[in-house]
């Protein structure tokens, strides 16, 4: 009976997709504090790396999530808000994000300076947020932005026993989206996507001739330039 109004290229359609309940943007700041990083071997020789060997200024850091459970959603607890004068039950999320941050530095110039990795922590920050999130919603975080930069740099001499280790403070940066969504089949009204039109490709350029210099050549038979 519906489709009897249709027009055109319109059809019902029905389709799969997900019903955003909720969404919020967060920004978030921290600072890590790692300790004992054992220097690596030299990637060159295979010699154990010692602190004169580093260049401590050139000291850097990457962060991003962890492969595996990138973020744990906790638990969601039911609380009544007053907004505009009206009482709504949300949900207070609490969510456990996992990151991992590697430290680079470089090595001394005498050494060549070459880039090397120190080594890879794992660290946890927990936070809570307030969303629109029932029971049935998936709660999805993603990072617009996650970045990280070293405060301080210290190098521990070890022992003849002991192998060197590096000190590192650490802030990390990030810029996340939160959302809660629930998978729902639609009913609407569509037109169906065309393709465009082909691009023709160029035609074959016309053969050109470079440009002449007749004030040096050629010249008459009377010994002028034409």
């Amino acid at each position: 009976m519906q489709a009897n109004n249709l027009t055109g290229g319109q059809e019902l359609l029905c389709i799969n997709t997900e019903k955003v309940y909720d969404w919020v943007l967060n920004e978030a700041t921290f600072d890590l504090s790692l300790t004992d990083l054992e220097l690596p071997l030299n990637p060159v020789t295979g010699d154990q790396l010692e602190c004169d060997d580093l260049d401590l200024d050139s000291v850097t850091c990457e962060v991003a999530p962890t492969e595996v459970d990138p973020f744990v959603i906790l638990d969601r607890e039911d609380q009544e808000f007053e907004i505009d004068g009206a009482i709504v039950t949300l949900q207070l999320v609490n969510i456990r994000k996992n990151f991992e941050v590697t430290i680079f530095a470089n090595l001394a110039a005498d050494l060549g300076g070459a880039n090397v990795e120190i080594g890879t922590v794992e660290f946890t920050r927990c936070e809570q947020v307030i969303l629109c999130a029932p029971d049935g919603t998936d709660i999805d975080v993603t990072y617009t932005d996650l970045d990280c930069f070293v405060c301080t740099a210290t190098c521990d001499v070890g022992t003849t026993t002991d192998i060197d280790e590096l000190d590192v403070t650490v802030t990390v940066r990030l810029c996340q989206s939160i959302q809660s969504t629930f998978d729902v089949t639609l009913e609407i009204v569509a037109d169906f996507c065309q393709p465009r039109d082909i691009l023709e490709l160029p035609p074959c350029p016309a053969p050109t001739i470079p440009p002449q210099c007749p004030v040096v050549f050629p010249v008459n038979g009377n010994g002028d330039n034409a």
